[in-house]
This record gives C-alpha cells, structure tokens and sequence, in this order.
C-alpha cells in the first residue's frame, strides 16, 4: 500500500499543487505485471484504429457518411486510449501515484472530450442507420454531404466548446477533502467530489456530462425502437436479417461503451458494496475495451471494410514479360 504524502490535505480555499491517483488494489509491485496487458491493449488499440482510418481515407468509394462517422469514431477511440496512457504507465511503471494538477485537469480534459466524442459520433451513426432503414427513399437528400460536414462541426462545438470552461472551473474551486482520486487516471466527477458542498461551478460541470452521456443512450436506444419497429415490418425474414446486419456491429460499439458506464453510475449513485478491485477492473473495461474492440467488431461485420483491409494487405501481382 503506497504511502500518500502529507501535503495533500483538506484545503477550505483552493487546489493543492497535486492529485493522488489509486492504482489496481493488490498490484503494488513496480513494475507491476499489468504493464505487459496495458502496453498490448494500447498498441492493438492503435493498430486496429488506424488501419480502419487509413481504408477509409484512401477508398474513395469509402467517402460517404456511415464511413465518416466510423472515421471520427477509431480517431475518438485512438485519442481516448492515448489519453489514459500517461498516468497508467506511471503508475505500472515506476508506481507514480502524485499527479501535478495542471497534469491532471488536463488529462481529464482530453479524456472527457474523447468520451462525449465518442459518444456523439455513436449518437450520429445511429442516426444514420435509422434513416437509411426507415426512410431509405430520402435517405441521399437527408444525409448530404452538407449536413454531415455540419453534424460534424456540431460534434466540435459540443466537445470542446462545453469541456473548455472545466478546467479552469475546477482550478478556482474550494476543496474541502483530501486530493486523493479513485482511479489511475483523472476523471471529472472523482474531481468535483472533493470540492467543497454548494460550488457553484459543480452545477455546470454536471449539467456538462448529463447533457452528453445522459442524452445520448436515450437518443440512440430510441433510434433503434423505430429501427425494430420498421425491421418487424418487412416481408421476409431475410430482408430482416440482412438489415439486422448493418446495424450489429454500431449495436455491440453502443453496449459496450455504454452498458460499463451505466453500471459505474449506478454503482457511485446506490453506493452499491461492490469490492475496489472490481470497481476499477469495471472502469477499465469501460474506457480500454472499446478502443479494442471496436476495430474488430466495424472489421468482421462490415463487408465493405474487411473487403477493402483484405486487398489492401494483399501483395501486389507483378505483370511478368511475355
């Protein structure tokens, strides 16, 4: 068990010089075992991501709004999983548990961002699949290449524009607790839970992440009711099938993502005994996994990407001389 310093104590007036970060319970060992795991998640992580992002910018058959969004998506998952890096290889590597403020606000601004990144871009693909299967005939007027430019700046707006402000909010809020975080990263709500009852700027931060990841499950969980409603009215159950099938792999992305989230919340709001060790090991899946997974996933039921990933990796046939 590390021993925290004594510097960081309950402070009435403002941020202490430095955050505390936990590690996995039971892995005080440096380097810990876990570093292997960590630095091969991230690797496959970036491999995956970026061979999705290089198909998609070099087929130009590839330029239309489902490959856009999974575009914007492997980026939100590359610079998530970038994010995080820092503090957890501190800690695997040489057990860095200090953290400098500054360091800190800004990780959990970049992680933040990346997540209601995320989280948008889940939010607009669903809204993809739901015209191009309830409205497949207005589907090419709806979705021009106008309106995504325009979603896509909307994405922008709603990521940096509102995660901005946090930062500094957080730096000139009073701190009534220990500057000790619950994770081996800085995250927004660990952060506000140490400043002092009735910081007026916690109301903002929180209206900040409910309006991302409150709204967002409920927007695309009811894209998807009318989806099924217009899958149960097709014909054959091939036709079912076949739509089924393009909208699978944006389905698992969406649980995968958020089904951890929803349990973590609900786990902090219920002040549910759940040991530390699985707390933790839950808020890795949620934030590690589906920069993993995702790849795989747009890889093994998207014909269109495993197609073009498959000829891009075939070797070219030199025309020999007759």
């Amino acid at each position: 068990m590390s021993t925290f310093p004594n510097q960081i104590a309950p402070n009435n007036t403002s941020m202490a010089p430095t955050f505390l970060l936990v590690g996995m319970p039971g892995l005080s060992a440096v380097p810990s075992w876990w570093t292997i795991p960590l630095i091969t998640i991230y690797l496959l992580s970036a491999l995956g991501n970026s061979t999705i992002l290089w198909v998609i910018a070099l087929d130009s058959t590839l330029h239309r709004p489902m490959y856009f969004f999974l575009f914007l998506l492997s980026v939100s998952d590359i610079g998530l999983a970038t994010a995080l890096m820092p503090t957890l290889l501190g800690l695997a590597f040489a057990g860095v548990h200090a953290v400098p403020a500054s360091a800190c606000l800004l990780q959990m601004f970049f992680v933040h961002v990346f997540s209601v990144m995320e989280s948008s871009v889940l939010l607009a693909m669903a809204f993809d699949r739901a015209v191009a299967i309830c409205r497949p005939l207005h589907y090419p007027t709806l979705l021009t290449n106008d309106v995504v430019s325009k979603i896509g700046l909307a994405m922008a707006f709603r990521c940096l524009g509102l995660h901005l402000p946090l930062p500094f909010l957080l730096a000139h809020m009073p701190y009534c607790h220990p500057q000790v975080l619950t994770h081996s990263y800085c995250l927004h709500p660990d952060i506000v839970h140490l400043a002092c009852p009735g910081a007026w700027s916690a109301v903002y931060s929180l209206f900040v992440v409910l309006s991302a990841m409150g709204l967002d499950p409920l927007l695309i969980f009811f894209s998807y009711g009318l989806i099924g409603r217009v899958l149960q009215g097709l014909g054959s159950s091939e036709d079912r099938w076949k739509a089924g099938q393009t909208c699978a792999a944006h389905l698992s992305a969406v649980l995968l993502f958020y089904v951890p989230m929803i349990l973590l919340a609900l786990i902090d709001r219920l002040q549910v005994p759940v040991p530390q060790p699985a707390h933790t090991l839950l808020s890795y899946v949620h934030f590690l996994l589906p920069p993993l997974i995702n790849p795989i996933l747009y890889s093994v039921k998207m014909k269109e990407i495993r197609e073009r990933i498959l000829k891009r990796l075939q070797p070219k046939k030199v025309a020999c001389a007759q």
